[in-house]
């Protein structure tokens, strides 16, 4: 049987998926809670919401995705990063959970991954679970009803969480898999309810087809001021850094919290929504965040509730600190209509350090925006991968490397060209610990971070006094308004100035031992700052 609105020529049987029973095609977000609920997939909260739990996979599995091994992609591929899956492997897998879905119900949503109609990626996900649809609707763009009268996938996504893997015969690591087959133009994903996997299988789409198109792919967030798009900037960063709140900004407008392109026109949001983290989420801090948590729709992932009200739990962390809510753009008041800004005059690379070593901004000439970019250094905040439970220090090349196909040097250029083309000025943040690392110092103050990001993208940090830090060798301003002095030389904060240095040093070694291994593929002045 069949439901829903659907372009008769592009129903699943053309794509040979054949047997199933019931398929709804395109359901809107009321019909979709409807579905969940009697399917007992969740809770209805507080406003309409949809609450879930995801069993034992709270974050994604990066140890699990796979890249298959075609002609058409060997040489294309960083394969140091991404694991290979033979042909033969993927086509049992995908026998196999073809057989899984036979006589089940299944649930179609055809969306766009990104918001520019010249670089779009026509997508469809075919998922098991109907709160997968409603979440996938939020963080994809969505066709108008007239636009899926001719819309044709160009990429399908197939997502079974009831799906065990076989390692040995599908050529896999363990009973959960994801497997992107960019010959077949098909993703499979199985053995996982993590929502997140949707979306990150379409960014690791886009990331590897735009820089073939000269399109910069970017794991950022993006913003641009009221009434001036061309006044935009970015935010890279990886999750925990604070992109989703920092972009958030009431006083300029939202283009997206978390993956976007850059082209030859400017800036795109890939996605049509946001997936937030919500522990310790502060109404005061970040209200317009906060109150998506009892809007209409929003789909609550992995959060404490009470049996009863279905009140939230924003401290309680015992299924994982890697809770989210997950809701479309328009439910932020200042979000852009459009989700698209012009060329970005400010970059701002998010680091969440928890030595303690670096100074909450820091101005980056472009050979060093070039380093920071490739190093990309941050900590792993607990819960955002399984296994994490306390801030991990890790180097993250493109503050994106789980999400990135191809060799880092191809979108480290692509950023350097761009920032060169457009003269962009570049900006790394601390948003991680200062006064001593992580168990000893303090996080670093949100309002100190907001109030050096808005003198920086006003321009008025650039325009001050600075120091060169005698770790790194980047510019640290002396003073901003609204920021304790202190805050700005990290090692004035630590009780001890010689155990400072020492995490420092080990630090700056940690540096130079991770980027050795882009030493052989880089131009002569990244090089230098390397070695300097």
């Amino acid at each position: 049987m069949i439901t829903g609105r659907v372009n008769p020529a592009m129903t699943l049987d053309k794509h040979g998926i054949t047997g199933l029973g019931t398929i709804h095609y395109n359901l809107l977000e009321p019909a979709l809670i409807e579905e969940a609920l009697k399917r007992g997939e969740g809770h209805l909260g507080q406003g309409g919401t949809f609450l879930v739990t995801t069993g034992r996979h709270t974050g994604r599995s990066p140890k699990d995705k796979f890249v298959v091994r075609t002609p058409g992609v060997e040489d294309h591929i960083w394969w140091e990063n991404n694991a290979p899956m033979t042909p033969k492997g993927f086509d049992r897998l995908y026998a196999d959970m073809l057989a899984h879905m036979k006589g089940g119900t299944y649930f179609v949503q055809d969306l766009y991954g990104g918001a520019d109609p010249t670089h779009r990626l026509d997508v469809r996900l075919v998922t098991e679970l109907a709160w997968h649809g409603l979440f996938i609707r939020h963080l994809l763009h969505r066709p108008e009803v007239g636009e899926l009268a001719n819309f044709s996938p160009e990429y399908t996504i197939i997502n079974c969480p009831g799906f065990r893997a076989n390692p040995k015969h599908h050529n896999c690591r363990s009973e959960t898999v994801i497997a992107l087959n960019f010959e077949k133009k098909i993703i499979l994903i199985g053995g996982t309810a993590y929502a997140g996997e949707n979306k990150k299988s379409v960014f690791t789409l886009l990331n590897y087809i735009l820089p073939g198109k000269g399109v910069m792919a970017m794991h950022c967030a993006a913003n641009h001021a009221i009434g001036n798009p061309d006044d935009s900037a970015i935010f890279f960063g990886l999750s925990g850094t604070g992109k989703t709140t920092l972009s958030a900004d009431p006083t300029r407008v939202l283009i997206g919290d978390d993956e976007h392109g850059w082209s030859e026109t400017g800036i795109f949001n890939f996605e049509g929504g946001c997936y937030a983290k919500t522990i310790n989420l502060n109404p005061e801090a970040e209200p317009e965040i906060y109150a998506t948590t009892r809007t209409f729709g929003t789909v609550i992932e992995n959060m404490v509730h009470d049996p009863d009200s279905f009140e939230l739990n924003f401290t309680d962390d015992s299924l994982t600190a890697n809770m989210r809510c997950a809701y479309p753009l328009h439910y932020i008041s200042n979000a852009s209509d459009t989700a698209r800004g012009g060329q970005p005059g400010t970059i701002i690379m998010l680091t969440c350090d928890a030595f303690g070593v670096l100074p909450p901004i820091a101005r980056l000439t472009p050979a060093q925006a070039m380093y920071h970019f490739l190093s990309g250094f941050t900590s792993k905040i607990a819960g955002t991968e399984r296994g994490v439970t306390t801030p991990e220090p890790t180097f993250s090349t493109c503050f994106g490397a789980p999400f990135m196909p191809r060799r880092p040097e191809v979108y480290g250029r692509l950023l350097r060209e761009k920032m060169a083309r457009h003269a962009a000025t570049c900006w790394l943040v601390n948003t991680g610990w200062t006064g001593g690392a992580y168990g000893t110092g303090s996080r670093m103050p949100i309002r100190a971070t907001r109030a050096l990001l808005k003198a920086a993208m006003a321009g008025v940090l650039a325009g001050g006094s600075f120091r060169k830090d005698t770790n790194f060798g980047f510019e640290v301003p002396i003073r901003c308004d609204g920021v304790a002095d202190i805050l700005l030389d990290p090692r004035r904060t630590w009780d001890s100035p010689d155990a400072y240095d020492r995490q420092a040093a080990k630090l700056v070694r940690m540096f130079a031992d991770n980027f050795a291994q882009y030493t052989p593929f880089i131009d002569d002045d990244v090089k230098a700052v390397a070695l300097s």
